[in-house]
Formats: structure tokens, C-alpha cells, sequence
């Protein structure tokens, strides 16, 4: 049925996923004078949408919608409209049998040319007689937006984000009225705004691969989001994606459009965390000059994910712990409780039984923490997927796939430093130009060796004998941090490089480092 309070009669459908559909859009109602509704529109979901909701107007515009699918049922449903009229623009081409049946029924307006170049935006521009120099740069795919125009090239992204993510159809609809009418940014929506801005920090967050392990984890990943309060473990190497995989839970959850928080509980002090998670007012400390919010108030009925949770100080652990039992907190020099409702994600890549056995984290707040555990593979257990990652971050910087060749070259290697790994050596090939893959992957192992058992780059490039394997440590935490002081070494201590060479953060580096120093 139609949407309650739509009074229009035209209607504008358009395609998901490029903003030169947006574009497009936007121009055509531009030339209506604003006077259309306007909605994205899957080819899968076209047929049926016309079917039950088409007569609802008296025009219908089809804006670089593809017509593929069912050309029979589509055929139908075009038919079944009866005094609606529909005219389809696009730069894509016609199958045989969509001419045959599909085209009698539709006022066709073909161009010629591709996506991605705004080759759409100007037939459009052409059609209607608008003219589109305004707002043509952000139809380019990878194009650099001008700082002349106005920023709806991000508001576009965020509202594709929002559909592709919780099906959030409005924010679209509202991107395409701003850019047809030239709403500057200062007047945008409080919703635009925030959705921008989280698109910024997120919006190309994706899980990536169709292996059976990546099913397994999306399957897991809706059952977790339908329970918008049950607590989650993210378990997983550093670089598999773990805040990647909170934030899927978060989109796909009653809690979508409130905040969602990210934390790294290695990245502060340990004097500051508790002022990070509650807040603080002013005074309460030497240097708090002003009141802070903490993250469990700005995150309140969101999402709040907490990251390196086994880094917590044990002080830490006790004031998150009372949080979490009582629901409520006071900013640090604070008087009055406040009330959150939050759902926590936590995740790790350290062993928390072990931690609890040796002391290092109460096993009172473990158990609070892993009532849903979520294991995320490593790129070895799951090589199957390393090309697709690497074609999809490739296309989305150049619109244009990897060869095959390219694809083979980088499933090769076992990537101990997983996704984020692959990605470094990606933009490495980006900045030296280098487009043979295999010499890639080579010189890469040279330079920071390979942390899996048995990698070709585990012996340093300076000749040092071959380990006997009585000198193999059977603790493999013990291997990777000997072999985190080799580099180290290798490159003069000089902490940026060596985290460089093996693909780490910084912090992750240190920690590597210092640890076992009291063993």
C-alpha cells in the first residue's frame, strides 16, 4: 500500500548502490520541481513493488534501474498499471527479451555510455533540459569532490549505508531532496548529521567472504543482533575484524539508530579508564577543567564495544563489573547515579581463562562478559576468502576488479597479521606502483618474515642458521614474541617500522614487547 501522507503524483525509483543513481535522481527531481515522491528500488523487488503499489501514482520514473530478473512477471506487472505511465532512463543495455517484452510498455529514454563517469546524470540532465554542472562531480565514482560543492557526496554513501545495513529507506529519499534542492549542510537534519558522521568512522565496515566459516558467522551474527541486550565475546587474532563484526551486530539490531562506541581499553592509562567509561565533573581531578561525558552515558541505548578487553587493570575491571550489575553509574566526582541501558560487545585476543587462572582478570566480570562468544576464523583457516576481500577493497578505491592471476598470487600467503595484513600489502602495491602480486607477496615475507609455523619468511634475510628444532619454543605465545624482539631489533628499535614490517599496531607491538619481562 502507499506510504501514509504521500500525495504526489509522480514517483521516482531508482537503483541502490552508485551514487550516480542518486544523482541521477536528484536531477530528475530537480525538473519535477520537487513535486515526486522518491524511492530506492532493488530489480529484485521492482515487479512486486508495481504490482501492489504501482496505480498509487500517475508517473513513474525508472532512473538506472536495471530490468533483469523475472521479465515475464515484470512484463506483468508493467501491464497490470493500467493509466499509470513509466519511463525508464538508463545507460544499461537491453537483453532481447526485455526488448521484446519489456520495452513496448515503457516511454524508454536509452543513452549511451557507462556508470561511474556521470555519463547518466548528463543524459538525465539532457532529458529533462536541467542542468546538472551543480552537482555532476559527486556521480563519479572515485572522483575527487570539489571543495566548491557542497558535502552531500558522504550523505549520499550514509544514506546507501543506512539502507544496505537496517533497511532505513528515509535517509535516502531525504539525501536526493537536499541535493535537488540544494539544502546546504548547516540546515541538514539532526538524523543526516549524526548519520554522516557515522558513516565516516564506519561506513566501509563490511565482512567480506563467502567461505562456510563467514556463513557460520553472519548466521551467528543475526540470531546475537535479534537479542538487542544479550552481552557478546569477540574472540579473534589481532586483524580479523573485530570491530567490524560488533558493528554488524549493532546494524542489524533494534539498537541501530542509537549510538554505537568503540573503545580500545589499551589505549589510555590506566588512571584515565574509569573518567573514559563514566565521566567526570569538572574538578574532580587535577586537569579536569571542565565536565566530561563518559562512554556508557553517550552510548546510552546503543551500543557500546569495548576492545583488548584482557588489557584491563584489575581496578578497571571492578568498576566495569559493577556497572554491568547494577545498570547505573556516577561520573568520577559525581554525586548523582545515572542510568544506562547499553548493550556491551567485548572482545580479545588473549586467552581470558588463562588470565583468570593466573589472577590477571576476575572471573566474576568473565562470566558476566561471555554469555554469547563469537569466534572469528583467521584468514589461514579460511584462504578461500583472502580474494575477495582484496578485489572488494580494490574496487572500491578504483572501481575496477583484480586479475585472476593477482587473486592467486595473494591466496598464497598466510597473512599471521590477517585482514588488516592484507590490506597494508594492498596499499603498498598502490604507493610502488606494483602490479605483479607474486613479487609482492615475496618481498614482503623478506622484509617482515612470516609469524605462521613453518612460513617461508621465518628465516631473517641476514642468513642466521636455521632454529634446531630443540631450540623451537612449544609455547606459541613464547614464538611470537621472540620473534617480535628479532625484528624489533632488526630495525634499530625504532618502534613505527617494526610495527610496519609486521603488520601490527603500535600498542599491539608494545605489548608483545614488555610482556613476560616479570617471568
Amino acid at each position: 500500500m502507499r506510504k501514509e501522507g504521500k500525495h504526489m503524483d509522480n514517483l521516482i525509483l531508482t537503483g541502490w548502490g552508485w551514487k550516480e543513481y542518486a544523482v541521477s535522481a536528484a536531477v530528475t527531481l530537480r525538473a519535477l520541481n520537487g513535486q515526486a515522491d522518491v524511492m530506492g528500488m532493488s530489480k529484485r523487488r521492482l515487479s512486486e513493488f508495481l504490482e501492489l503499489e504501482g496505480r498509487s501514482w500517475k508517473h513513474i520514473y525508472l532512473i538506472g534501474l536495471s530490468l533483469g530478473g523475472d521479465e515475464e512477471r515484470l512484463a506483468a506487472a508493467l501491464k497490470s498499471l493500467r493509466g499509470t505511465k513509466v519511463t525508464w532512463v538508463s545507460a544499461l543495455p537491453m537483453s532481447d527479451e526485455q526488448e521484446r517484452l519489456i520495452a513496448p510498455l515503457l516511454d524508454v529514454r536509452k543513452v549511451d555510455g557507462e556508470l561511474f563517469n556521470g555519463s547518466l546524470v548528463k543524459a538525465v540532465g539532457h532529458v529533462f533540459n536541467v542542468d546538472v554542472a551543480d552537482v555532476l562531480p559527486y556521480a563519479v565514482e572515485g572522483g575527487k569532490v570539489p571543495k566548491s560543492v557542497p558535502q552531500y557526496h558522504e550523505l549520499i554513501c550514509a544514506a546507501m549505508y543506512a539502507y544496505r545495513n537496517y533497511r532505513d529507506e528515509e535517509p535516502y529519499a531525504q539525501a536526493i531532496r537536499y541535493l535537488a534542492s540544494g539544502v546546504r549542510e548547516e540546515a541538514w537534519s539532526d538524523k543526516a548529521r549524526k548519520l554522516v558522521a557515522h558513516y565516516r568512522r564506519y561506513g566501509n565496515r563490511e565482512l567480506i567472504g563467502n567461505s562456510q566459516q563467514m556463513k557460520n558467522l553472519r548466521e551467528r551474527i543475526n540470531f546475537v543482533a535479534a537479542n538487542p541486550d544479550a552481552r557478546v565475546l569477540i574472540l579473534g587474532e589481532s586483524g580479523t575484524g573485530k570491530e567490524t563484526v560488533a558493528l554488524q551486530i549493532h546494524n542489524r539490531s533494534s539498537r541501530r539508530t542509537d549510538p554505537f562506541y568503540a573503545f580500545n581499553c589499551a589505549s589510555v592509562a590506566p588512571q584515565l579508564l574509569e573518567s573514559c567509561f563514566f565521566g567526570h565533573e569538572k574538578g574532580a581531578f587535577t586537569g579536569a577543567d571542565k565536565q566530561k561525558i563518559g562512554l556508557f552515558e553517550l552510548a546510552n541505548g546503543g551500543t557500546l564495544f569495548l576492545d583488548e578487553i584482557g588489557e584491563l587493570p584489575l581496578e578497571a575491571q571492578g568498576v566495569l563489573l559493577r556497572v554491568l550489575e547494577e545498570g547505573r553509574f556516577m561520573r568520577v566526582g559525581g554525586t548523582e547515579e545515572i542510568e544506562t541501558d547499553v548493550r556491551l560487545i567485548t572482545a580479545t585476543n588473549r586467552n581470558l581463562p588463562a588470565l583468570v587462572r593466573e589472577g590477571k582478570f576476575r572471573e566474576d566480570l568473565f562470566m558476566r562478559l561471555n554469555v554469547v562468544p563469537l569466534r572469528i576464523p583467521p584468514l589461514r583457516e579460511r584462504p578461500e576468502d583472502i580474494g575477495a576481500i582484496a578485489d572488494n577493497w580494490w574496487f572500491n578505491h578504483f572501481r575496477k576488479h583484480l586479475s585472476d592471476e593477482q587473486k592467486t598470487a595473494l591466496a598464497a600467503y598466510s597473512y599471521p597479521g590477517n585482514v588488516r595484513e592484507l590490506l597494508n600489502i594492498l596499499e603498498r602495491a598502490i604507493v610502488f606502483k606494483e602490479d605483479d602480486f607474486s613479487k609482492l607477496i615475496a618481498e614482503h615475507q623478506e622484509l617482515s618474515g612470516d609469524l605462521s609455523a613453518g612460513g617461508a619468511g621465518s628465516v631473517s634475510a641476514k642468513g642466521k642458521e636455521a632454529q634446531d628444532s630443540a631450540d623451537i619454543p612449544d609455547d606459541l605465545d613464547d614464538a611470537i614474541r621472540r620473534h617480535v624482539h628479532r625484528v624489533f631489533e632488526k630495525y634499530g628499535e625504532n618502534v613505527s617500522r617494526a610495527a610496519a614490517a609486521l603488520a601490527i599496531t603500535r600498542t599491539t607491538l608494545r605489548k608483545w614487547l614488555t610482556e613476560g619481562e616479570d617471568r
